[in-house]
């Protein structure tokens, strides 16, 4: 019974909730995250918003592994996995898919009806996913991405939040980033005739072209986040302002601190870069995140140094 668990658990993808937890990008950045307003209200439908969205995207996971059976089987390391192993049958992994579909879709709706649109609408787009788009040269690089997208747009959705298009920008070629990258680690992973006995797309690709797409999304990430942070600014009250420094120039009366995370993000970038070619590190980013010693330094350093600009700052 123990072992049951377990296999469950495993298949509902604990390491992939970290994803999730980017719903509560909006809330952070709405800087206004210690009122007490938004600690009682905000903060916890953000949090029941991410239970939910997680409960649905694991749901997902069982009917993943169950197309995907054939091709896992062929994979050194997914061949593992509870489904495709046969440790966990057909009919426990659609029941337990079609309970979490229900549980979660609930559980968004008794948030927001909005907001059950956007979980709705990702659920269906996992679902064709899982059925056929997956199969479809660049589309499927662009569901992965949509994915991460959505998580975001889902935490601005359920607070109400608004959310800088740069912003928005940088979510998106991020997501199309990571989403490029891990297609670049499973072709590192597996020869080409393994790669594509795996995932019948990876066939479509070559290493030059998904190359050429890893270096145009990096890029995109990094100028859309800089160009964020050079629009992000706000005047320092004079009250903890030096009026010489008034005098002087009105420059160094802005707060215009959140430039300073541009290097930690172009290390990050760098990072993940160098980690992809190494192949099996790089297939899931958030195993990435969670292991790789320097890149999980840097997020942190970036999320302290956002947290301090935001929130510790002079106001």
């Amino acid at each position: 019974m123990v072992a049951k668990m377990v296999d469950l658990l495993k298949t509902a993808r604990p390491r992939q909730w970290v994803k999730n937890l980017t719903l509560y990008a909006a809330l952070v950045f709405t800087g206004n995250i210690y009122s007490t307003q938004v600690w009682i209200n905000d903060f916890w439908k953000v949090t029941g918003a991410v239970v939910a969205f997680t409960v649905v995207a694991s749901a997902i996971y069982f009917l993943n592994d169950l197309m995907d059976v054939k091709a896992d089987q062929a994979h050194p390391f997914k061949r593992r996995r509870p489904i495709a192993s046969g440790r966990i049958s057909r009919q426990t992994a659609l029941v337990v898919f079609g309970m979490g579909t229900i549980i979660g879709l609930w559980w968004s709706y008794l948030l927001s009806p909005l907001y059950l649109t956007i979980v709705l609408g990702y659920w269906g787009m996992q679902v064709l996913y899982s059925l056929w788009l997956k199969n479809l040269e660049v589309v499927d690089v662009f569901v992965i991405a949509l994915g991460f997208f959505l998580r975001v747009f889902a935490g601005a959705i359920v607070i109400n939040a608004h959310l800088s298009i740069w912003f928005l920008l940088c979510v998106i070629s991020t997501s199309l980033f990571l989403a490029v990258g891990k297609r670049r680690a499973e072709m590192a992973i597996l020869s080409q005739q393994g790669a594509t006995l795996h995932r019948k797309v990876m066939g479509k690709y070559s290493p030059d072209i998904l190359d050429t797409y890893l270096s145009m999304f990096s890029t995109a990430a990094f100028l859309s986040w800089a160009l964020f942070t050079f629009n992000f600014y706000e005047q320092i009250s004079p009250a903890v302002t030096p009026a010489s420094l008034v005098l002087i120039s009105r420059t160094l009366t802005i707060n215009k601190w959140l430039m300073a995370t541009i290097p930690v993000v172009l290390f990050g970038i760098m990072r993940y870069i160098r980690i992809i070619y190494d192949g099996a590190r790089a297939e899931t980013p958030e195993r990435v995140i969670l292991k790789d010693v320097p890149l999980l330094v840097s997020v942190l350093i970036w999320g302290a140094m956002v947290v301090g600009v935001l929130y510790m700052g002079p106001r």
